[in-house]
């Protein structure tokens, strides 16, 4: 699957970056304050603008003093710098050009990434007059814009997503995208390495260790598959090192361009609590999910061992009733020639479309078994359904009153939908539409 793009809106601190990071998002993501230093983690979201889709990170203030955290603010910002694709350089129109300003440009001098200058908290003409002065860092035409009053936003991005890469260039083999997600020191690393079969990826006892995504093509069976190992992600409490709030970030990026999430559950430790937050990433996301025991050679077992384990796990993950379960070794290779077959199989699920007739047969033999719900002395009507989208496969059912469907029979029709295809993997969507 192409990925889609990632802008970072940098700068230094106080200038007015997660107003507009909350603008172009669409949602209040970003704690707004007007303090220095504020935003001291970065954060990242989805956005869109004509059609064109992107990830957008919003940045902690670069600055070279010695106020508290602006060390790490820098460095989360450098990071950022290096995942972006384009970068928006904001500065503060009403300050003018400051020393601090002059910093910041050098840093994404170094960059060699396209930067869009955006002056911010241009409100009036007067000010407006003023954004000359910024042709002085050398990013070419400075665009006024106003995060407080939405002004100048479109013309900026018009410049931001001119310089996203075609799809030319981002044209990709015929391969399978998959990601390998979970808490720290669950053994993903170690579960790359035996995969391949050589060690491309630093292992290590020390939980962590991996800080960035390392994407590695390999082929089995004449099938191409790319590997995504991302660091560990940890609670939010905990998640002290910058590095590490980069490494979430980046998880959350690698989930976004796969095809197939492989969740890593350590079967020493069990099931976590934070082992369900990291499944809602992928399961939000709508990716086809594999859930992946490791270790599974260092417990003591019994011939209802996996019985037991999925039991459990279906029951504190009941959102992931379709995602099958593998039980794995890294250190012994137990079942690992496994998974490309499985990533194959449910990609190929994720990819699957239904012809209506097929869809609208099981839905008529379904309400036939369980008529549909009665609210208020109204009856649910379904008219029919059809695909309208895959990976993930999105059902649109058209009814006489959408608020009618309650969520349990939904439920119920898609358990109906299952039964009769293989979707094995993959979650459904289904969407209600009243019938015009």
């Amino acid at each position: 699957m192409a990925q889609q793009p990632t802008v970072a809106i940098v700068g230094r601190p106080n200038v007015g970056k997660s107003t507009i990071f909350n603008r172009i998002a669409g949602d209040r993501i970003s704690i707004v304050e007007d303090t220095p230093g504020v935003t001291r983690d970065r954060i990242y979201a989805h956005a869109e603008w004509l059609n064109q889709y992107f990830n957008i990170i919003d940045t902690g203030g670069i600055d070279i003093g010695d106020e508290p955290f602006l060390k790490q603010i820098t460095a989360q910002a450098e990071v950022a710098i290096d995942e972006a694709d384009v970068i928006i350089f904001m500065v503060d129109g009403k300050q003018g050009v400051t020393s601090a300003d002059e910093r910041v440009a050098k840093i994404l001098y170094r960059s060699k990434k396209p930067v869009v200058l955006a002056v911010n908290k241009v409100d009036n003409q007067e000010l407006r007059l003023n954004i000359y002065d910024f042709y002085s860092l050398g990013f070419g035409e400075p665009y006024a814009i106003s995060g407080a009053h939405g002004i100048g936003l479109g013309d900026l991005l018009d410049q931001v997503v001119a310089h996203f890469p075609s799809e030319s260039d981002t044209e990709e083999v015929d391969s399978i995208r998959f990601s390998l997600i979970g808490r720290p020191n669950v053994g993903k690393s170690s579960l790359v390495n035996s995969i391949l079969g050589e060690n491309r990826v630093i292992v290590s006892d020390v939980a962590g260790t991996t800080r960035d995504a390392i994407n590695t093509t390999f082929e089995f069976n004449e099938q191409l598959f790319t590997m995504v190992d991302t660091a560990g992600l940890r609670k939010r409490g905990k998640v002290y090192e910058n590095t590490e709030r980069y490494s979430v970030m980046r998880a959350m990026k690698a989930i976004d361009d796969s095809d197939v999430v492989l969740m890593v559950i350590n079967a020493e430790e069990g099931i976590r609590e934070q082992d369900k937050r990291i499944a809602g990433y992928a399961h939000d996301a709508g990716r086809a999910i594999i859930v992946v025991v490791n270790k599974w050679d260092t417990i003591k077992k019994n011939t209802h061992s996996q019985h037991d384990f999925e039991i459990a796990f279906r029951t504190e993950f009941r959102y992931l009733s379709y995602a099958p379960i593998i039980f794995v070794s890294a250190l012994t290779h137990q079942r690992l020639n496994q998974i490309p077959t499985l990533i194959e199989e449910v990609n190929a699920n994720h990819k699957q479309r239904i012809s209506s007739s097929a869809l609208n047969q099981v839905i008529s033999d379904a309400i036939a078994m369980t008529p549909t719900p009665t609210v208020k002395s109204r009856r649910l009507r379904i008219y029919y359904a059809t695909q309208v989208a895959i990976a993930p496969p999105t059902i649109v059912v058209f009814v006489n009153d959408p608020e009618l469907m309650h969520f349990s029979y939904q439920r119920y029709l898609e358990n109906q939908i299952r039964a009769h295809f293989d979707f094995k993997g993959t979650p459904i969507k289904i969407l209600s539409r009243h019938r015009k």
